[in-house]
């Protein structure tokens, strides 16, 4: 019994299960496109399982190969053709993902892939163009080879094959990586919100567009662009992970209405409307993903230059402009709720000396090492920031003098029960707004004020841990 149990709770069972789970997704995903299948029933002008091969190798891992082999196997052995065929079509979707795994990871950036704007673009060379000619070359030969495909239509099922694998690659293989990258959604009400008129207005865009309703008005007149300003929205607002959901959206709907005759590429060979689609969405889904990506960075640099703006570089603190900011919002609260708050202000002892005897670098770390104190001292809406050279202050939020004044013994007896050499203690200040101050000013001026009180009792006195100035 012992044993079986460690049977199912083993690694290799949990890796088995988890190929199984992805040559499933593979095979469904795959019959689900056959029946777009018109040129031959081997070659759809949608494989989305391309996408799902990709994302499986780059995210799991080049050893779960043999789930796509497995899967494309299934398919084929299940569609059209022989077993030979069938082997060489498999073997020809898993180089085609193994490839494609391969030169994402080495050349564009991995599972980062979509982060960056030349990473995007080397994902749909090697992802899109470069390694779908492999499955399509391999499916096309095998077929024809063993005379299940006429010669004379080589061109038009490869072609085919290579742009219904591509889309798959450029469409959904940016939503399954990023999503599976990131499921949780940490969005506000107001997002929430946003989120739900985005997805409302694009469903109806877009069966307004590849819909029956205004067919006969629309078809020959291009309509199609009416998607995009929806693409640009949730790519702006939102992010790459957001934009790649509604690309997948615009194409299900798209798909369906285009099989059934309506939309802008709608013609007379069902293929040829589907192959037109598919290069509109691939474009589309490229330059929305190309977008997002640039946005995303600007975002990133602007909150880091905003960081760096209010952030002492030594400490991680705030600095003393938002150390002002983060007061006058807690006296503008006050005149809301009427909920006083303290204000500490800390002085090294002693940092010049340490300087002198031990190097500015030590003295350096002992100033990280009051700031790292000060990280441990305060609750989550205080505010820790770095007065100015060896000077400190902390914000603390709806408190009092008392309240704030065991803040400040908890943090001097921490410092002193610092082992670490060379020791180090501070002096400390205490003021309450509005008692001791009613505005920024008054108020620094007190807890500079008893600052300094604190630091001539302790020149009277002998420290038990420190060091004098």
């Amino acid at each position: 019994m012992e044993r079986k149990l460690n049977v199912w709770r083993s690694p290799l069972f949990k890796h088995v299960l988890i190929g199984l789970a992805a040559c499933a997704a593979y095979t469904f995903a795959a019959k689900l496109s056959l029946r777009l299948a018109s040129v031959h029933p081997s070659a759809s002008p949608l494989w989305p399982s391309t996408g799902i091969a990709i994302v499986t190798l780059l995210t799991l891992g080049l050893r779960y190969w043999p789930a796509i082999f497995v899967g494309a196997l299934f398919v084929n052995l299940t569609t059209a053709g022989s077993a030979l065929t069938s082997l060489g079509i498999g073997a020809g979707d898993c180089l085609e993902a193994v490839t494609a795994c391969y030169l994402i990871a080495r050349f564009a950036g991995g599972k980062e892939v979509f982060d960056r704007t030349w990473d995007i673009l080397r994902f749909a060379l090697c992802g899109g163009i470069l390694s779908s000619a492999i499955a399509a070359t391999f499916g096309v030969t095998s077929l024809a080879l063993g005379g299940y495909a006429p010669w004379h239509q080589y061109g038009i099922i490869w072609r085919t094959w290579w742009l219904g694998d591509a889309a798959g690659a450029l469409v959904f293989a940016p939503c399954l990586l990023l999503w599976s990258a990131n499921p949780r959604l940490r969005w506000s009400k107001r997002q929430y919100l946003e989120a739900a008129g985005l997805l409302l207005s694009t469903l109806l865009v877009s069966t307004f567009v590849f819909g029956p309703v205004f067919h006969s008005e629309i078809r020959n007149d291009p309509w199609t662009f009416l998607c995009t300003p929806f693409l640009l929205w949730a790519a702006f607002r939102f992010g790459p992970r957001e934009a790649s959901a509604i690309i997948c959206l615009v194409c299900a709907i798209a798909v369906v209405g285009t099989v059934h005759g309506y939309g802008p590429f709608a013609r007379q060979s069902p293929n040829d409307s589907l192959l037109l689609l598919q290069s509109f969405l691939s474009i589309q889904a490229l330059m929305t993903l190309v977008f997002a990506a640039e946005v995303s960075e600007r975002r990133r640099q602007e909150e880091q230059a905003r960081m760096l703006a209010v952030r002492d570089p030594l400490t991680g603190l705030a600095n003393y402009r938002l150390l002002v900011e983060r007061v006058d919002e807690e006296i503008k609260r006050y005149g809301r709720t009427g909920n006083s708050f303290a204000v500490l202000l800390l002085d090294m002892d002693g940092l010049k000396k340490i300087n002198d005897e031990y190097g500015h670098l030590v003295g350096s770390l002992a100033i990280c090492r009051v700031a790292e104190v000060l990280h441990l001292s305060c609750r989550e809406t205080d505010t820790a920031a770095r007065y100015g050279g060896d000077e400190f202050a902390l914000v603390l939020t709806e408190s009092s003098a008392a309240s704030a004044t065991v803040v400040a013994q908890r943090v001097a007896q921490r410092l002193a029960q610092d082992a670490e050499e060379p020791r180090i203690s501070v002096s400390i200040g205490v003021a309450e707004f509005p008692r001791d101050g009613a505005t920024i000013e008054h108020l620094f001026s007190a807890v500079d004020q008893a600052l300094y009180n604190d630091k001539r009792r302790n020149r009277t006195s002998l420290p038990s841990a420190g060091v004098e100035k």
